[in-house]
């Protein structure tokens, strides 16, 4: 990867030698080893080099030149095989004039590299072909069409820059979006993930916290702000360590105000990110909130309510068949918030919607007697308690005075569970709001959850092999920018006419083999292909393909 003057203190002296970094694919990560000893500073002072460290600089600086000349691929090396799918990437680059914002930093920055070039070409594969940062410099860059002109190293200096000023970018991403596209920030959407890294030890950045996958490794927290079409606005980076319900506040605030966001802020989530407080400061600050709510944790009236047969809307599908029933009720529900340490009741005035599911009801059902068979059959064989794992629920522990503690069946555990199977009681500030909106909205969650999906699966974000917080950052800033390119295309330009995984599906796809005198389109024909061929004018579905016809596709402008 790169060559560094390594400085070794013992006995004393200073001991000198120039060390070289390197991908390992045993570590998954950087390695690295010896590659010239050069003895101590204090022996080359005695023979008369007045400033060893200083000289031998000199030397790793033309080895890393040296290496960066010589990485830098030439046109003979690369595949006949061609990705062209990022096109629509591309012109929306060029359509936001993206380059001239990125290319300021050139006058206060002396790269050896073009940044924009970096940028946009990271972004294209993450899109094409997302993988490691050594796979995508070695295996995806030469295959798109032209050549670069940065080497590995300075692929992961241009990476650490984008980290270390990731949300000066968003930004530049955002205000272009503003006056392109004009998104809808009437109301905004917030919601907030972690990624996990396979590693052993926790650093500044990646720590130990609540996961959302239940790992244990160290994680890194992600909040994403959205406009009404569910188009990424703003991110948020935060080490994982940090609890979301305190912090989601600070977040929604700081992405608000960054991106001049003056709109409702509709925070919808799961039962797991609501607290009093973050309620609270919802109302307070002019935003609201949209979250599912335990049915069982609720007090003794309002599970009374829940029960009563009274008020419920059936809804069916075409055959009759009962999907779900529904029934809500506006009122003052009281919430308890410390302030200056103390706790204080306050009364918010909310709409809660309430729906049965009778498949979920079944499905729920069935698991419940699956663990209360396992917690009766591990009773029976006196098990230890953590044996029982989450069947424990359903069991009682007595202490027998410093003996073994006796175990029996929790019937009113059970009971509970069992009654409020199938129920979801959804809580809302938006009072006005039609039953119908707040289901949907709940149940669009899934639309704001696939822009992580997205970054999860479609842009293999993880698992990240990556060392410096900055090339973290910088990893999550371009997958960040390819969902919000993959995102105006698909509401902007294609009118939401196509899902994301038809999309992905084309930009992964669409490639070609270079022959003797034409390229040869190897794409599966589909009928997104056929219709975005006639709706951009291009002969994306075409066998043969000419040199022009190729800059054709890849000058598109939107």
């Amino acid at each position: 990867m790169a060559y560094y003057l390594k400085k070794t203190k013992l006995k004393g002296r200073t001991y000198l030698s120039i060390d070289e970094s390197f991908y390992s694919h045993e570590k998954h990560g950087t390695a690295h080893k010896c590659f010239k000893s050069l003895g101590s500073v204090e022996t080359w002072i005695e023979k008369g080099l007045p400033d060893p460290i200083a000289h031998f600089q000199k030397e790793v600086d033309s080895l890393n030149m040296e290496k960066a000349q010589a990485g830098v691929p030439k046109i003979s090396q690369i595949s006949p095989l061609l990705f062209l799918g990022y096109f629509p990437l591309k012109a929306l680059l060029e359509k936001m004039h993206i380059q001239k914002y990125v290319d300021y930093f050139k006058l206060t920055n002396d790269f050896s590299f073009d940044l924009y070039e970096l940028l946009s070409s990271l972004i294209f594969a993450r899109a094409v072909h997302p993988c490691s940062k050594y796979k995508t410099f070695h295996e995806v860059l030469p295959n798109l069409y032209g050549s670069i002109h940065f080497s590995y190293d300075q692929l992961l200096h241009g990476l650490a820059f984008l980290g270390n000023d990731y949300e000066k970018f968003i930004e530049i991403f955002t205000v272009q979006t503003n006056a392109f596209f004009k998104p809808d920030t009437s109301k905004t959407y917030f919601d907030c993930t972690n990624f996990y890294f396979e590693i052993d030890r926790e650093d500044d950045f990646r720590k130990k916290g609540p996961s959302k996958e239940n790992k244990k490794e160290p994680i890194v927290g992600l909040g994403l702000l959205l406009d009404s079409n569910q188009i990424p606005i703003g991110m948020k980076m935060y080490p994982g360590n940090e609890s979301e319900k305190p912090l989601l506040r600070d977040v929604i605030d700081q992405l608000k105000a960054q991106h001049n966001i003056t709109g409702k802020t509709v925070h919808v989530a799961d039962k797991g990110l609501n607290c009093a407080k973050n309620i609270a400061s919802s109302k307070k600050n002019g935003d609201g909130y949209l979250f599912s709510k335990s049915v069982k944790s609720l007090p003794k009236t309002e599970k009374t309510w829940v029960l009563l047969e009274e008020g419920f809307m059936d809804v069916r599908n075409k055959e009759g068949t009962l999907l779900y029933r529904y029934k809500s009720c506006v009122d003052s529900f009281p919430y308890k918030v410390e302030h200056e340490g103390r706790e204080h009741v306050i009364k918010l005035r909310e709409k809660r919607l309430l729906t049965y599911n009778p498949s979920l009801a079944a499905k729920k059902k069935y698991e419940i007697n699956r663990m209360v068979e396992k917690a009766r059959t591990l009773t029976a064989s006196q098990a230890k308690r953590t044996e029982y794992g989450e069947a424990g629920k359903y069991v009682k522990f007595t202490d027998r005075s410093g003996k073994k503690a006796s175990v029996s069946m929790n019937r009113e555990a059970i009971d509970q569970d069992l009654k409020f199977a199938g129920y979801n009681l959804l809580v809302t500030s938006e009072t006005e709001m039609k039953d119908s909106d707040i289901y949907n909205t709940y149940h669009n969650l899934w639309r704001i959850e696939e822009s992580f999906k997205i970054m999860k699966s479609d842009l293999d974000a993880r698992p990240v092999f990556l060392q410096k917080e900055e090339t973290i950052k910088g990893h999550f800033l371009i997958c960040y920018l390819t969902v919000l390119l993959e995102r105006l295309f698909q509401f902007k330009i294609l009118e939401n006419e196509y899902s994301t995984s038809e999309i992905f599906d084309f930009i992964r796809d669409f490639k070609v083999v270079k022959g003797e005198n034409k390229y040869i389109n190897t794409t599966k024909s589909t009928n997104f292909i056929y219709e975005l061929s006639r709706k951009l004018k291009l002969p994306l579905t075409n066998y043969y393909l000419t040199e022009t016809q190729i800059k054709s596709i890849l000058n598109h402008r939107f």
